[in-house]
C-alpha cells in the first residue's frame, strides 16, 4: 500500500532573552533570497523533497486495497482511512510514548492537526518534517511563535510540510504549543538515521513525503552528486507509518571527516564550531536544540534557511555567523557528520 501526502551557557542564554525582547512585534514580509548566498540562490530540490510531476499517460495506480493492515510487533489493526486520519494518528506501538495531550493525539479540528500524525506519536519524525523529541520546551514554543508571525517559513514555498506547519501554528494556541512542547521534551530521542558515505544511491523518487527507491522498471543505481538521499529502511512500514522503523541517509564519500572539521573547529573561520551553542558533543545546551543523531535532510534545510533569512526568529542571529560562507557542500558535510553521532 502506498499513501500519498510530506559560549557557556550565561553568555548564549544572555544573548537569547535579549533577542527575544528586542524581536517582538517584528513581523514584516520576509526578504528574497539571497542570491549572493554562498549555497547559491535556488533550494536544492533534493533537500526539499519536491516530487517530479507525474508523467502524462503514467498508468494509474491500482485501487486501494480497503482491507485493515497489520504490522509485525504490534496487535494493532487499521484500515487505509484511518491511517489517513489527520486528527488520530496511526499508533502502532502506544507503549513506545507516554501518553499524550490532546494536540498531540488528536489536535483540534477543524485546522489543528494531531502533532502525532506527521512528527509521529513518539515524535521522532520523518525527513520530511523533523524530530520534536527530546527538544527543549522554550525552543519548541518559540518556533510556533516564529511561524505565527512570519519570521519562519521555508526557503522552497512548494514543500508542503512546512506550508502545513505555517497553517497549524496560526491556528494552534499558545498554550497548545506549550502543552505539545512539554510532552514531546519530557523523553528522549533515540538514534533513528543510519548514515551511509557512498557514490552512488538507489534510483529513487518522492513519495509520502520522502524518497523511495524505484523498483522494477527503472530501477538500479545514480551518483550521489553532492546530495543527501534519506529514505526509509523499510519503504512498506514506512508507508504504514510505523514510528519504530527508522531511515537510512545516504551521503558522499568524505562528508562525515569533512563535517567534524567544520563543526569541531570552525574550518578556519569558514563557520563557527557548533558545539559552542550546541554543547561539544551536540546534544544541546539549554532552550538551543540537539543535532546529533537528527535527520541530514531537515538540517540542510535549516542551514539554508538560516542562511537566506527565511528563518528570522529571535535566536536565528546567534546562527548568522555559523552559516553566512557555508557552501552547499559544506552544508551537507555539517548535516552528514552531526546525524552520524549518538544522539
Amino acid at each position: 500500500m502506498r499513501l500519498n501526502r510530506s559560549l557557556s551557557w550565561s553568555v548564549v542564554g544572555a544573548a537569547l532573552c535579549a533577542a527575544v525582547l528586542s524581536a517582538a512585534g517584528q513581523g514584516a514580509a520576509p526578504p528574497a533570497l539571497r542570491a549572493d548566498a554562498a549555497a547559491g540562490a535556488v533550494p536544492p530540490p533534493w533537500a526539499y523533497l519536491i516530487a517530479t510531476p507525474t508523467p502524462a499517460g503514467a498508468p494509474a495506480p491500482p485501487p486501494e486495497d480497503p482491507a485493515p493492515k497489520t504490522l509485525a510487533g504490534s496487535n494493532v489493526s487499521l484500515t487505509p482511512a484511518q491511517l489517513r486520519d489527520l486528527f488520530n494518528p496511526p499508533d502502532w506501538h502506544p507503549d513506545n510514548h507516554p501518553a499524550p495531550p490532546e494536540v498531540v493525539a488528536h489536535g483540534r479540528k477543524p485546522d489543528v492537526r494531531a502533532c502525532g500524525y506527521c512528527h509521529y506519536p513518539n515524535g521522532q519524525g520523518r525527513p520530511e518534517n523533523s524530530a520534536l523529541t527530546g527538544l527543549p520546551v522554550e525552543y519548541l514554543v518559540q518556533q510556533m511563535a516564529d511561524m505565527r508571525s512570519g519570521r519562519r517559513r521555508s526557503a522552497d514555498p512548494n514543500m508542503r510540510p512546512p506550508a502545513a506547519m505555517l497553517a497549524i501554528a496560526k491556528a494552534s494556541t499558545v498554550e497548545e504549543d506549550r502543552a505539545a512542547a512539554a510532552y514531546f521534551a519530557s523523553f528522549p530521542y533515540k538514534k533513528w538515521v543510519r548514515v551511509v558515505e557512498t557514490a552512488t544511491v538507489p534510483k529513487n523518487r518522492v513519495a509520502g513525503g520522502t524518497f523511495v527507491p524505484i523498483v522494477g522498471a527503472g530501477a538500479g543505481t545514480e551518483p550521489i552528486a553532492g546530495r543527501v538521499v534519506e529514505m526509509p529502511e523499510d519503504v512498506a512500514r514506512a508507508d504504514l507509518r510505523d514510528s519504530n522503523s527508522g531511515f537510512v541517509a545516504y551521503v558522499p564519500i568524505g562528508s562525515i571527516k569533512k563535517g567534524e572539521a567544520l563543526v569541531t573547529t570552525g574550518g578556519n573561520g569558514r563557520t563557527v564550531a557548533c558545539g559552542t551553542c550546541h554543547g561539544a558533543d551536540l546534544k544541546g545546551l539549554g532552550p538551543v536544540p540537539p543535532l546529533a543523531g537528527r535527520s541530514p535532510s531537515y538540517a540542510v534545510r535549516q542551514m539554508f534557511d538560516l542562511q537566506h533569512g527565511t528563518r528570522r526568529g529571535p535566536w536565528a542571529p546567534l546562527m548568522k555567523a555559523a552559516v553566512e560562507k557555508l557552501t552547499l557542500d559544506d552544508i551537507v558535510a555539517i548535516a552528514a557528520y552531526a546525524a552520524s553521532r549518538e544522539p
